[in-house]
């Protein structure tokens, strides 16, 4: 029955695809944002949103926690656009401009031969981040975990396969390839906003969260620049660079960028990707939050 079920998804998600595909991109992310965010209203997604924002935000007016539940689904729908048609998603950003003082540092790394890691969160459009790399000849790898339906998972990995390379799924033998690739001055680009279990418990919008610390401790490791980037909407999309996250240790740094990241979902709210299971309590976390 599982395999049905991923059966009949696939087909469905390949027959929007085809329809869509006959129009710009710019009204194929209307209509795959329409069907996103009603399909968040209308399934227990709605529910997993809810239970994040009351977590994080627990005197959020009714309306407001609506509103940012619609946005969030019309977001799911836009950032998919740009992965399932990203051959096209490049020619629409190729005329971005990266703002924010993280660009010139990577650019001087590049110069260097020595690489960096770009850490940024599933908000906005992240996607656009690697395409401004790519452009100026900063390449940058990723770290994806291939998905569970088989008949989704080649429609993905193409997409993502254009953004950069190398893209490597997560576990120890993938680890291996990127830290070669860093050795070797190369770029990657990873997104450490995702629970991890062996994570460290860190502050993230107030809250404790289990956080990933590989990305800073890589940085340490190999001496390079740990920089955070954002692809927000705002009256148009944005590439921003921010300044390096400054060395000192893997929970310091990561906290940090946590904090970077937070400032951008208070600013954006609607354009984080609520859905992830990013909060879950232990005594630890409770600590932490008191």
């Amino acid at each position: 029955m599982k395999q049905l079920s991923y059966w009949i998804q696939g087909l469905a998600l390949r027959a929007m695809l085809w329809l869509v595909a006959l129009l710009p991109l710019d009204r194929r992310r209307a209509v795959v944002a329409w069907v996103t965010e009603r399909t968040v209203r209308l399934t227990p997604l709605r529910r997993r949103i809810t239970r994040n924002l009351d977590h994080v935000w627990p005197d959020l007016p009714a309306s407001a926690r609506d509103r940012i539940v619609a946005g969030v689904g019309r977001n799911v729908g836009r950032s998919l656009t740009g992965i399932w048609f990203n051959a096209d998603f490049a020619r629409d950003v190729a005329d971005i401009r990266p703002e924010g003082p993280g660009w010139q540092v990577l650019q001087e790394a590049e110069a260097e031969g020595r690489g960096a890691i770009v850490v940024s969160g599933h908000f906005g459009q992240w996607e656009a981040i690697r395409h401004v790399m790519k452009r100026a000849g900063m390449e940058a790898g990723a770290i994806y975990r291939p998905n569970n339906n088989p008949y989704y998972e080649p429609i993905f990995r193409a997409g993502i396969d254009v953004g950069g390379q190398p893209i490597i799924p997560k576990g120890r033998a993938g680890y291996r390839v990127m830290i070669g690739h860093l050795r070797k001055g190369g770029f990657m680009a990873l997104l450490p906003d995702q629970r991890v279990s062996d994570g460290a418990v860190l502050p993230f919008l107030g809250r404790g969260a289990k956080t990933a610390l590989a990305a800073a401790e890589l940085a340490l490791r190999y001496d390079i620049p740990l920089v955070p980037a954002f692809a927000p909407w705002e009256d148009g999309l944005r590439v921003v660079f921010e300044a390096p996250i400054p060395p000192s240790d893997p929970e310091t740094m990561m906290a940090e960028f946590n904090a970077r990241l937070g400032a951008w979902v208070e600013r954006h709210p609607s354009q984080w990707h609520w859905l992830h299971r990013r909060w879950k309590m232990s005594a630890r976390s409770r600590a932490l939050e008191s």
